[in-house]
């Protein structure tokens, strides 16, 4: 904006913005074994809202204006409008097996994912789960939180997605990042992806060490070639 103003001649000099740095990205991650723990912890009316988080990375807003006109339980399809999203652009987002059983057992007169109680249910999941702690502050009526944030499973969900090999731009689209530092971002890499990454590349290796003869074939293929051109010549 100031540039173009400067251009436009009504400002003399454009002014020097320098941009605040990014503080860290959050770790917080949910393997999938961990998760199903906190499902049992999750109060029945939450279940359906908590497993559509972790699996598809929609942010909480997007989820809770969800109606049951936009769900199509037969394709296991979810459909968000441009003006239920962030960036303003539809999704279609597909639903695991258990969250479709989930939906097919709820009254369809209601809403679609239940977030009454949230984030105090969450809490109490979660210190249940060892995932979190919570701390009596005198004078205060609700203990304090500190642990795993409901946020943490957009950043499983895009986690998840990655290990799985679905595509980098098929995975952001499903999670609706639009730009790529962004996403990102989310993608955490953690110790089990670096130990992984080294048996990907031994195995490799040990792949192409096979198709070479060793030393005593690779003498006996010489020698068969050199008398193959001494019979022909």
């Amino acid at each position: 904006m100031l540039m173009l103003a400067h251009e436009d001649g009504k400002i003399q000099t454009p002014p020097k913005i320098r941009l605040l740095k990014h503080g860290a990205p959050r770790k917080g991650f949910l393997p999938r074994e961990k998760f199903n723990e906190l499902l049992g912890y999750i109060p029945l009316n939450l279940k359906p809202l908590i497993t559509f988080l972790y699996y598809d990375g929609v942010r909480v807003g997007e989820a809770k204006q969800i109606e049951w006109s936009q769900v199509s339980l037969d394709e296991a399809l979810i459909r968000l409008e441009g003006e239920q999203t962030k960036n303003e652009e539809p999704r279609t987002l597909p639903l695991p097996d258990i969250l479709v059983k989930m939906l097919k057992r709820l009254p369809k007169d209601g809403p679609v994912l239940d977030a009454t109680n949230l984030r105090k249910a969450w809490h109490k999941a979660c210190a249940a789960a060892g995932l979190g702690t919570l701390t009596e502050v005198e004078g205060k009526p609700d203990p304090r939180y500190n642990g795993l944030t409901i946020h943490d499973l957009r950043r499983s969900a895009i986690k998840n997605l990655m290990k799985a090999g679905v595509n980098e731009k098929v995975a952001m689209s499903i999670s609706g990042h639009k730009t790529r530092d962004v996403f990102d971002r989310y993608h955490i890499v953690d110790t089990e992806d670096v130990v992984e990454a080294m048996r990907r590349v031994q195995k490799a290796a040990k792949a192409n060490t096979n198709l070479v003869p060793n030393g005593e074939e690779s003498v006996k293929i010489a020698h068969l070639t050199k008398r193959k051109k001494l019979l022909t010549s």
